[in-house]
């Protein structure tokens, strides 16, 4: 895959882009910074202006190398012109990152305390919410619930967040940076995985938006833990606002 540009640019929420194809509810850009979702995560929110008319984008769905931008079902209708001013929902894009950098940080938790546990299953939510599964079938809920002052004690400390880029010789040196049991991150197109290091914490592979620095996050608060079948445990947290 080629990398997106919010990956190259975090930080840029406006841009002006070409509508090259249309469909009744959705229009393809010849750029976009909206990230289309994947590996647990909403895609990006926002809207298009032009003309001084405006619709609001609900999702992205990816066809092959294509982000097709869906209107909200209230938009649905608007023609919007040739050319258009595109801006992410910053709002949203941020509770994301908060949510997925806090997912990392209680997955390296997890990973050291209990002998390389995998993750089986992630899921943020719009609300500020989301789960994590793991491959854990004998560890008592009350040890995961004392993983909370830890969580926020590393998110306060403000760890450095950066993105690298390891080749396939690289990644098989470093094993412990593929996390899920299932699933990993489609390679670049030069064959590179994309890594999200928590400097002096955690290194692992992913494809999603994250914080700069830990402390741009609110402190995170463990709602529950379940437990799903006979492996899997699954923790609920959410952003404490």
């Amino acid at each position: 895959m080629s990398p997106y540009l919010c990956h190259i640019e975090p930080e840029r929420f406006e841009f002006e882009a070409d509508v090259i194809a249309r469909r009744p509810n959705a229009v393809l850009l010849d750029k976009s910074y909206f990230y289309p979702g994947g590996g647990g995560q909403l895609a990006d929110r926002g809207t298009l202006h032009w003309n001084g008319s405006q619709l609001r984008i609900d999702r992205i769905e990816m066809e092959g190398r294509n982000a097709w931008h869906y209107f909200d079902e209230a938009d649905i209708g608007k023609v919007p012109g040739d050319k258009v001013i595109a801006s992410v929902d910053q709002d949203f894009r941020s509770m994301m990152c908060q949510l997925h950098t806090g997912l990392h940080i209680l997955n390296a938790l997890v990973y050291q305390r209990f002998e390389g546990s995998l993750v089986t299953g992630v899921q943020m939510a719009a609300d500020g919410t989301a789960r994590i599964d793991f491959d854990l079938p004998t560890v008592d809920n009350n040890e995961l619930r004392r993983l909370e002052p830890e969580l926020n004690s590393l998110i306060s400390e403000g760890l450095q967040v950066n993105a690298v880029y390891l080749d396939s010789a690289a990644l098989a040196r470093e094993p412990g940076v593929l996390r899920s049991r299932s699933v990993a991150p489609p390679a670049q197109d030069d064959g590179t995985t994309r890594i999200i290091e928590i400097v002096g914490l955690d290194r692992q592979a992913c494809g999603g938006t994250h914080l700069s620095k830990t402390s741009q996050s609110a402190p995170l608060r463990i709602m529950k833990i379940e437990n799903k079948g006979q492996h899997n445990r699954r923790i609920r947290i959410g952003l404490v606002k």
